[in-house]
Order: structure tokens, then C-alpha cells, then sequence
């Protein structure tokens, strides 16, 4: 025997029934061993996460797959359980579970819009009995919607009369999410540039305070409308949602203008054979209030006798009697256009005159009439591009067609290039005057047609014979100055040698006006903080250099400034100039002193350096080699791109230099070039003089400690005794003057710069320096002295060095530099020299011959100093 629930009973009625049930057990099992009781939930309290999932909600962003809940209940007899679900038919299935665990996972996706709540069916079992109950779980909400628009987009109309702060509609947007996820405020995007402001509650919107609509500058507002909610939690973040709509207001035309004709003066004819009923005469008139026009309603004044009618609605004018019944040849009529209100009332008015003439039969063609009669050619002189909808008033242009009633009513065409122009009225009775409007302003371009022809066309329409005339129309286009001159590019690139004389060419720009006359002659200028070194042709646009302009690459390199094209009427436009100076091989290397000395250990090198002021490569890359040296020319290597000077690989010590040179003397004099890779190549050479030693070895030193502290402490004490012998000498010359010496300033008189002489009366056959010896004339040119870093064949490239600067700023020479003969006391710079010309001297001696003499002399008197020191 088993005791089950009905799953139709309330949690009341189970729980009861489980309580009866365990109250009871021990009465039960006494009536028989083999009773089995159901199995039962676990009670769900108050955010329970296991349980008979009574009582839960959860939240609609919940994620599928996540496990959202634990079947949990037991057997009393301690049978193991397995639990179920299960949905009504019909309903989607949300979740499942897992039979032996209990656990529930979420297996679609929830929405509370659209079911905010639905009901389970939880089932326990132990595999003899099976408990199901019913269970409502409740879907909560999350920020997952956007506000919708009720009313939007939409398209209102406003009067331009409407004043400032009035309401002229309401915008409603819903949230269908609760709290403050569904609450709904209101704002404009671009608030600051709009006229209109919103409430951010209600929705409604206004013209701002002091704001007014105008429908001659805007006829129609864009209006974007965001509605946002309040904010709320949607997987786990906060989260603002909007939506956004446009509202289209177009303003409406106030009704302060009356109307007009169009098309006067107005003719019409009777014919003989008209009849009562006929159309004699149409009238057309506008509202003057083109943004919102009001219908028109047609009346006669005066003029009319009765035998007239005219159309309320379309302005036709009808004959009432037979003509013979006419008392008049010549009706002049007075026509009342007015405004119709929206409810009907007359407003505004506008008064012709329609003339109508009773005329016999006549079989004539329409005839087009000017100031002096019949007309055939029409010919108007005009400025380009006039205002759209201009009437070409110069064109005094009637059409007449002398018949009566149908015969009399001809179309009126205007045929010619494009659309430029059109013609009022396009139909006619009897007689118009013909009015040319503009159609097309941009295409009426002097550029493109100095003159216009059109054929004016008259067509009868109703006649078998459809009888037809033209008129020539020529219209004449006077230009204007409607067009800037333009650049044939915007920039211009432009490169110039740095030794170009002054007022060079540089580049030459070109702009256009396609203007006529004065209009189109075009002017040019340049300026800008790059453009004091060059000037412009204003007629010709050539750019070229100042007459005292000097560009230097090494100085700058590089200029940019605009240029302007210029009409008559200032209108104009600018391009950009890009100007570089393209470096020359211009400078030839230098060394800082034409004679160095250098002390050179065994084993590492020396280096010289000379410096190119070229600006680019390779005018200022050097290369450096050793031209000679003595006494021995093959003990040493140079590094042509470093200037490191080197002993040969092999040469380890002072012995092997003695060997190789059978020299007892270690001094070295060489001749080093330092060459450039321009075109062409300049070069400078330099004496360097080396005294190689050996590295003092340390082990010397070490092993004669005693003799070192020995010479230490007497010179100590010998300084010691000359300060106090010095010290008492001048305390006891003070003593005897008995005053106080002033300090005194001691000026030191410059030592006498020294100059080179280079008749060297020591001359010497046996001395090295007699390989330097260059075989010279008896009679020997002139030698002029030059700048030491000269190149020996500047001379034959450039004609001045350096070039003269600008009128206005001239030169300042440095102060030369400052010489101490103790320091350098045989520095002979390398000289380098030019041969003044002397024609009566005919042996030619260039200038590498002078500098090689000059080097000659250089070292034949060092060699002879140092010999005469030695002994």
C-alpha cells in the first residue's frame, strides 16, 4: 500500500498529507509491513536555492545554460529519489534537470515583456511512488528595452506667426520595462541650434523664449527627439537605453501679401459667329504668398454691362448673349482676384483690366509685335548669370493674333540651348504680352556662350490650319567677374645650384582667369618668412632670386613661401613654392692647424681629423692618405676614412723601426692629404710630425721602490725650504718699509707674433728634407700668401671664396688667431698659393709647384733647427 498526493492538491494540502504521513508512520507500519510512503519536497522558504523551486523568481538576462536551482526532497524509507519536470502543453520548456542531482539549468532564453511569470510541474519519485506538484515561477525584470516612439516620426505644420513659448506638439515614447528602467525623459539633440526646446517629462515641445519661426529663412525644421530611459541593471552592469526619432515641422506662409496677375495686360475678342457660352478670356492670378498660397476667387468690378461671366474658381471669362446684341465694340473690364480663407472668407485682393473686343473673322497667323510694329527679331544685352526668375525687361515682346475665339488661341514655345529660360503665358487668346523669365542662372556663363539664340514659337491650337509664327530672340552676355584665377597646381617644386648668381630663374608658376578684360589679366606676388631672397614678375609669374641674394646650402637649404594670383577686383588664390638649394663641392677639407704634432706609441694609433663644410654627400666625405713621409716612406698606414695613422702590422718595436730605416732618429714628418669625394675633388694637405716612443714599462718601476720614495722626500723638502727661505724674505722687506704694499696688477706685454721666412740660410745637402726638393727656376714668381686651409686647385674651379655677401650687410673679418711660439715652435702651416702674373717672365710655375716648394722650405728649416739643437 502506498500513500501518493494529487497533483491537483495545493502545497497546503501536501504539506499536510506529509505530516499526516510522518505523524503516522508508526500507526501505519503496525497495519502492515509492507507499506511504502511516498517521497516529499524539502519546505522552499524565502530565497531558498533548493526546495520544490516554490516561491522563486529569477532574472530575464539570466544567461541559458547557467544552473539556476536544486530539486531537493527525500524518501522515508530512505529509498534513493529521482526528480522531473515537466511543462503544461503548449507552454515552452525553459528548463530541464537532471534526474538524479536535482539540478536545474535555464535552457532558453527568458523575456518578462512577453511572459512575465509561468508554471512547472516538479516531480519527485522512488520508483514506486512519484509525487508531482505545481509551482508558478516569477520572471523579473531587467533594463532590456528601449523606449518606443508612439508618435514618431511625424510631420507638423507651424505658422511662422506663432509666438515664442507656444506649445505645438507632444511626443510620447514608451518603456515597457518596470522601475527605473521604464521611465522615460525626453531631450534634443543639437538643442543649442534649434529653435524649439522639449520637456523633458511630458514630451512636449515649444518654440523657444524669444524665438520666432521665419519662413523665408528656414520653410522646414529637422527635429531629432532622443527619448531616454532611467537607467537599470542588465547582466549585472548598469545600463541607460535610448532611442531617438525626427520630427519634421515645415513652417507655414503668413498671408501678408495680395495677389497678383500673371500675363497682363489681358485681351480678348467676340467673333461674330461666338455664341452665348463662349470662352472669351482667361485671367490667372497668384497668391503673393508662395510659401502657403490661398485658392482665388475671381470677380468683376465694373466694365462688365451684364453680358459677361466670369469663373469664381478658374478665371475664365464667358460670353451671356449673341454678339449682334453687343452695344459696344470695346469692353474694358475691371477683375477682382481675391484671397480665400480656410473658412471662406475674402481676404486680400488684386485688380486688371481685361480688354475685350468685338471683332469680325479673320484668317491671319499670330504676329509678334515690338515697340514700333510687327517685329521679327528681338536682340537684349544683359550681365551674365542674372537672378533665377528674373524677367528680361528689356524684351518688349507683344503676340497678336488678329482672329476671333478659337482661331485667336495659339501656344506660346520658347526653343533654344538647354533650359535657361522659359516664357509667360504659354497660352494665349488673341493678343499677350510676352514675358522671358530666367530659368537657369548658372548656365547663363559668358565663359561658356557670349551670345544666346532662341526662336519664339506661336502655334494656333485649335484651327485646321494651325497657323504658326517665330521671332529670333539673340541675347547678348556681358561678363563679369565671377571667377578667381587659378593655379595650374597648388605647389611648386623648384631646385637651384647654390652658386647661382643673383636674379637666377627659379621656377616660373602660371594661373588663369578665364574673366575677360581687366577681369581676367592676372597679377602675382609671393610672400611668407621664406620668400626675402627672391622676387616675382607680377606679369609673367617667373620666380627668380634677389640681385644680391647669395644661397648656401650649408647655410640653408631649404625655402617655402605662397604665391598669389591676383585679378583686377582682388579676388585671387595662393600655391605654395618649395625652393631647394642643391649643395655644390664648394668647400674644400680643413684641418684645424696646417702642422700637428703627434706622439705615437707602439702598437696604437694616431688620429687627424679635417672637417668639409659641404652640406651634403659626398662633397663633405673625406678620404684621407699619406702623400710622403721622411725619413722613411713605408713604415706607416693611414685610414682613408678615419685619419687613424698606423705603424705597419708587422712593426712591433723601436728595434724593428731601426732595422727597417737604419735611423737612430724616432721622429717622423708626413705629408697627409685629406681628399673629398665632390665633383670635383678638393683636397688639403698637412704636416703632421710623430714622434714614436715605446710604453714605459711598469715593471721598472717596481723593482726600485727605495729609489722612488727616496727622490719623492727630497724634492718635499726642497720645496719646503724655498717656501720658508721666500716667505722670510718678504716678511723682513715688509718689516723694513713699515706700510703695507698694494697688490700690483702685472700686464704682460704681448710677445711679438713671429713670421715665417722662408729663405732658410741653413742649407744642408746631407739633411732628409733634400727628398722634398723640388728643381726650381733662377728667376721665381711672385708668392702671394692665401688662407692655410685653401685647396691647392680652388683656384681653378671658383674665381672668389668666399662669395660676397648682400650690399647691405657686409663682412666682418675674424680676429686671427692667437700664437704661442713656446708651444709650437716650428709650426709652418701648409701653404698653399697662386702665381701672380708677370709677363715678362716666361717659365710658368702653377700652383702645386708653389705649394710643394713651399713644403719643401717647411721642413728643410725644421730639419736644420732641430740638427743645430742637438749639437
Amino acid at each position: 500500500m502506498s500513500l501518493t498526493c494529487n497533483p491537483s492538491q495545493s502545497d497546503k494540502d501536501c504539506r499536510e498529507c506529509r505530516h499526516f504521513q510522518a505523524s503516522n508512520f508508526s500507526l501505519i507500519s503496525l497495519f502492515t509491513a509492507q507499506a511504502d510512503f511516498a517521497p516529499y519536497f524539502y519546505d522552499n522558504g524565502p530565497y531558498s536555492q533548493n526546495g520544490n523551486l516554490a516561491l522563486f523568481s529569477l532574472s530575464e538576462d539570466m544567461p541559458v545554460g547557467t544552473q539556476i536551482y536544486c530539486l531537493n526532497g527525500t524518501d522515508p524509507e530512505g529509498q534513493e529519489v529521482r526528480y522531473g519536470l515537466s511543462f503544461d502543453p503548449g507552454s515552452k520548456e525553459y528548463f530541464s534537470v537532471d534526474p538524479e542531482s536535482g539540478n536545474i539549468t535555464l535552457v532558453e532564453k527568458l523575456d518578462r515583456e512577453k511572459e512575465d511569470s509561468f508554471d512547472v510541474l516538479v516531480s519527485i519519485t522512488d520508483g514506486q511512488s512519484k509525487v508531482v506538484e505545481r509551482v508558478t515561477v516569477f520572471v523579473m525584470d531587467a533594463n532590456d528595452e528601449k523606449p518606443e516612439f508612439q508618435n514618431m516620426p511625424a510631420i507638423i505644420d507651424v505658422l511662422e506667426t506663432t509666438q515664442s513659448g507656444s506649445s505645438i506638439y507632444k511626443v510620447e515614447a514608451v518603456d515597457r520595462d518596470t522601475g527605473s528602467g521604464g521611465s522615460v525623459t525626453y531631450y534634443l539633440q543639437n538643442s543649442q541650434a534649434t529653435p524649439f526646446a522639449i520637456d523633458r517629462h511630458s514630451g512636449v515641445l515649444r518654440i523657444k523664449s524669444g524665438e520666432m519661426l521665419d519662413y523665408e529663412k528656414t520653410k522646414t525644421h529637422f527635429v531629432t527627439v532622443i527619448a531616454k530611459d532611467g537607467g537599470g541593471n542588465f547582466n549585472g552592469k548598469e545600463q541607460f537605453l535610448s532611442s531617438s526619432a525626427t520630427l519634421t515641422i515645415n513652417v507655414i506662409d503668413a498671408q501678408d501679401t495680395p495677389p497678383s496677375f500673371i500675363g497682363t495686360p489681358y485681351f480678348g475678342y467676340v467673333y461674330e459667329i461666338s455664341v452665348p457660352g463662349s470662352e472669351i478670356f482667361t485671367v490667372v492670378a497668384k497668391d503673393g504668398d508662395v510659401g502657403n498660397p490661398n485658392p482665388i476667387s475671381y470677380s468683376f468690378e465694373e466694365g462688365d454691362d451684364g453680358v459677361f461671366s466670369i469663373n469664381k474658381t478658374s478665371g475664365r471669362i464667358t460670353l451671356l448673349t449673341l454678339p449682334i446684341y453687343l452695344k459696344r465694340e470695346i469692353f474694358n473690364i475691371k477683375v477682382r482676384a481675391s484671397e480665400v480663407s480656410p473658412e471662406g472668407r475674402l481676404m486680400d485682393y488684386g485688380v486688371t483690366t481685361v480688354v475685350i473686343r468685338v471683332v469680325d473673322l479673320n484668317n491671319n497667323p499670330p504676329t509678334f509685335y515690338g515697340e514700333y510694329g510687327p517685329q521679327n527679331m528681338f536682340e537684349l544685352t544683359m550681365y551674365e548669370h542674372p537672378p533665377e526668375g528674373e524677367i528680361l525687361r528689356g524684351l518688349k515682346i507683344t503676340v497678336n493674333d488678329s482672329d476671333q475665339g478659337a482661331n485667336a488661341k495659339f501656344n506660346l514655345r520658347l526653343i533654344g540651348p538647354g533650359r535657361m529660360l522659359r516664357v509667360v503665358p504659354q497660352t494665349v487668346l488673341n493678343e499677350a504680352q510676352v514675358t522671358i523669365l530666367v530659368e537657369d542662372s548658372a548656365a547663363m556663363d559668358y565663359e561658356k556662350h557670349h551670345f544666346l539664340t532662341y526662336k519664339l514659337l506661336a502655334v494656333e491650337i485649335d484651327t485646321p490650319e494651325r497657323f504658326s509664327s517665330t521671332a529670333d530672340i539673340v541675347i547678348h552676355l556681358l561678363d563679369t567677374n565671377d571667377n578667381a584665377p587659378k593655379f595650374s597646381s597648388d605647389y611648386y617644386i623648384a631646385r637651384i645650384p647654390e652658386n647661382s648668381p643673383g636674379g637666377s630663374n627659379v621656377v616660373s608658376v602660371t594661373a588663369s582667369d578665364p574673366d575677360s578684360g581687366p577681369w581676367g589679366e592676372v597679377r602675382y606676388s609671393i610672400y611668407g618668412s621664406g620668400a626675402e631672397l627672391f622676387l616675382i614678375q607680377p606679369a609673367s609669374g617667373i620666380i627668380y632670386t634677389q640681385p644680391w641674394a647669395i644661397l648656401d646650402a650649408e647655410v640653408k637649404s631649404k625655402y617655402n613661401f605662397y604665391v598669389k594670383a591676383e585679378d583686377a577686383e582682388g579676388k585671387y588664390s595662393l600655391a605654395e613654392v618649395f625652393v631647394t638649394v642643391l649643395d655644390l663641392n664648394d668647400h674644400p677639407p680643413a684641418f684645424n692647424d696646417n702642422f700637428l704634432e703627434k706622439t705615437m706609441v707602439i702598437g696604437a694609433p694616431v688620429k687627424i681629423e679635417a672637417v668639409d663644410d659641404d652640406a651634403e654627400v659626398p662633397n663633405n666625405v673625406i678620404e684621407y692618405a699619406i702623400m710622403k713621409a721622411e725619413p722613411d716612406n713605408n713604415i706607416f698606414d693611414i685610414n682613408a676614412e678615419t685619419g687613424e695613422i698606423m705603424l705597419k702590422s708587422y712593426i712591433k718595436s723601436i728595434a724593428i723601426i731601426q732595422n727597417i730605416t737604419k735611423q737612430r732618429d724616432f721622429t717622423w714628418s708626413l705629408v697627409v692629404q685629406a681628399r673629398d669625394r665632390g665633383q670635383p675633388s678638393f683636397s688639403t694637405t698637412a704636416v703632421v710630425k710623430i714622434d714614436i716612443t715605446e710604453a714605459v714599462s711598469c715593471n721598472k718601476i717596481q723593482n726600485k721602490p727605495m729609489q722612488i720614495l727616496g727622490m719623492l722626500a727630497g724634492v718635499i723638502s726642497l720645496m719646503v725650504i724655498i717656501t720658508v727661505l721666500i716667505s722670510t724674505a718678504t716678511f723682513m722687506r715688509n718689516k723694513k718699509s713699515n706700510r703695507i704694499l698694494p697688490n700690483r696688477r702685472i700686464r704682460r706685454r704681448p710677445r711679438k707674433q713671429h713670421t715665417w721666412n722662408f729663405k732658410n740660410p741653413f742649407k744642408s745637402p746631407e739633411t732628409p728634407g733634400e727628398k722634398f726638393k723640388v728643381e726650381e727656376e733662377e728667376q721665381e714668381p711672385e708668392v702671394i700668401v692665401e688662407n692655410v686651409n685653401y685647396n691647392n686647385n680652388v683656384g681653378k674651379v671658383m674665381t672668389q671664396w668666399p662669395p660676397p655677401p648682400p650690399p647691405c650687410v657686409p663682412a666682418v673679418l675674424p680676429p686671427p688667431p692667437p700664437y704661442i711660439p713656446r708651444e709650437r715652435q716650428w709650426a709652418v702651416p701648409t701653404i698653399s698659393a697662386t702665381v701672380a702674373p708677370n709677363p715678362k717672365k716666361k717659365p710658368a710655375i702653377t700652383r702645386q709647384d708653389t705649394v710643394n716648394k713651399a713644403l719643401v722650405s717647411e721642413l728643410k728649416m725644421r730639419l736644420e733647427q732641430k740638427k743645430m739643437l742637438k749639437h
